[in-house]
């Protein structure tokens, strides 16, 4: 048998704003991979969000469905996240 430990950890400062409104795909994180490639993301809950037209903070959006909604105040409207996806983009160095 053999006794190999795999491991994945995000790489210190590597964590980053989605800034892009455009639906394009943008690093948000690195990870340090060990024996482990990753497939697939699940974002659950944490988050935070900023509406682009007001800049109204939103706080602990749940993610959990890859997808959440809001109302937002100062617009008068309704804001939200939709279809969450994920890329993994192999990085050397």
């Amino acid at each position: 048998m053999c006794n190999r430990e795999n491991s994945i950890s995000i790489v210190d400062g590597s964590i980053k704003a989605y800034t892009n409104e455009t639906g394009q795909f943008q690093s948000v994180v690195r990870f340090e991979c060990r024996g482990m490639e990753p497939t697939d993301f699940s974002p659950r809950t944490g988050w935070t969000a900023t509406a682009a037209d007001s800049g109204a903070l939103f706080t602990d959006v749940d993610l959990q469905e890859k997808e959440w909604c809001d109302y937002d105040e100062k617009e008068d409207r309704e804001v939200g996240i939709y279809e969450v996806k994920s890329s993994f983009k192999s990085v050397k160095g």
